[in-house]
């Protein structure tokens, strides 16, 4: 380097191996899924070297992969200089250290977990997130810490994907009593966050604001969807996990019914257990949802494989039985002979794309359709003395016809079940009252 030539501070990619096994009753091909944990690994900001497979009928208790397979594995990484080996499923912490003595220092041996929870760590903007992720990988990290006690040094130290949780701690401060007291602690905050969303969820229903909630795997397209809806300005790249936060927005639907429209965070195959239990919350939000519009990505050939992962985790958090809508996004990208398929196939589902805007009409349909399934249809003469009814007509229900008389007004409108009675006084005849 000659005299005065500034020295570069960006950090280069680590230079990632990504190892699968192919088992016969995986629902997933092991190249696909390596395809997504690929995807994952940039997302960290790793670049992807090589991958390495073996069929198996399932893990090898001691070291995951054979012993065989161990070998190829300690002669690529040497060779192809790898930082970091990511492991498509779930290690046990004897399986790591195994792994981690036989293919030395100072690679870092991490599995499909430690890396989606580094990701969350990255992504994460609020309070709450950020302490379901801390919750998240405390709870991955306590069984880990048996002669873990070097380890965690260089981890941090070196940084990178893998690492970036615990951070900033001592060796003195990272052993299990304390762990189990951040653990405690972090619960008992995500208790109280709870306990504010709870009042504010009663709010919000004793308002009978009609409340839809998007879910679907991530990068399926749920934050373009809210954005083109409503305007919000909710981040939308082409990056798995790209949000966690949910945001909710109003939006008023054709006809002036004002329904919640809030977006969850995505899911993904393999998403950890402890993830979805920290993130419980969260997810609230899908099963206090009246209507639950799950986006799929339908460019995507695994995208059968997605909706049945996110159903899956939909019964995890017991919203299996909510009642949903299923949103065949990004048909802009398909051909249209495979677009003529799929509406045949799915007449159900409503093909949709937030680029061109092509479904929009019957999804807002759709949506007004439900939204006022339970609304009953009063027909009123309102006196001037009476005006929060009409006010509470036109922003929790829907006016069909508004006439202003010399001494009140008539009313036509639908409105929610809870509010109905509130205009029994004033309705014109009983028959004008109907479910």
């Amino acid at each position: 380097m000659a005299k005065g030539d500034l020295i570069s501070t960006e950090r280069t990619a680590e230079r990632a191996l990504l190892l699968g096994i192919d088992r016969r009753d995986s629902p997933w091909p092991v190249e696909r899924s390596l395809q997504e944990l690929e995807r994952l690994a940039d997302t960290a900001g790793a670049q992807t070297v090589a991958r390495l497979t073996q069929r198996l009928e399932k893990p090898i208790p001691k070291s995951y992969i054979g012993s065989g397979k161990v070998e190829e594995l300690k002669g690529m990484v040497a060779r192809l200089d790898i930082d970091v080996v990511i492991f498509d499923d779930d290690l046990t912490p004897s399986q790591q250290s195994y792994l981690e003595k036989a293919v030395g220092s100072p690679v870092k041996i991490i599995d499909r977990t430690a890396l989606i929870l580094d990701i969350f760590g990255l992504h994460a903007r609020t309070r709450e997130g950020r302490l379901q992720v801390q919750l998240a990988q405390l709870q991955y990290l306590l069984p880990r810490l048996r002669g873990m006690w070097t380890h965690l040094a260089k981890e941090q130290t070196r940084g990178g994907i893998g690492s970036r949780f615990g951070q900033g701690e001592s060796q003195l401060e990272i052993d299990r009593r304390l762990i189990r007291g951040k653990i405690s602690n972090l619960r008992k905050q995500l208790k109280d966050i709870e306990r504010r969303r709870v009042v504010q969820s009663k709010e919000r229903c004793s308002s009978e604001v009609y409340r839809v909630a998007l879910a679907g795997y991530t990068n399926a397209g749920k934050s373009s969807l809210l954005n083109m809806l409503t305007g919000a300005s909710v981040l939308a790249q082409d990056k798995l996990f790209a949000t966690l936060d949910p945001t909710t927005r109003s939006y008023a639907l054709p006809g002036g019914r004002v329904v919640t429209i809030t977006d969850t965070v995505g899911f993904i195959q393999k998403l950890p257990h402890g993830l979805v239990e920290s993130f419980k919350s969260t997810l609230t939000e899908v099963l206090e949802s009246a209507l639950i519009v799950k986006v799929v990505d339908t460019s995507d050939e695994d995208w059968e494989r997605q909706l049945s992962a996110v159903d899956q985790v939909l019964n995890e958090i017991g919203a299996g039985n909510k009642k949903t809508l299923v949103v065949l996004n990004k048909i802009d990208l398909l051909e249209p002979s495979y677009k003529r398929i799929l509406t045949d196939r799915y007449p159900g589902c409503i093909p949709f794309s937030s680029v061109t805007g092509e479904g929009l009409t019957r999804l807002l349909d759709h949506l007004s359709e439900e939204a006022t399934a339970s609304d009953q249809l009063i027909d009123a003469m309102l006196p001037y003395a009476e005006g929060s009814l009409l006010t509470l007509a036109h922003t929790s229900g829907m006016v069909l016809e508004e006439r202003f008389l010399d001494e009140c007004v008539h009313l036509v409108a639908r409105i929610p079940k809870a509010y109905a009675s509130r205009f029994e006084p004033f309705i014109r005849s009983q028959d004008g009252l109907q479910g």
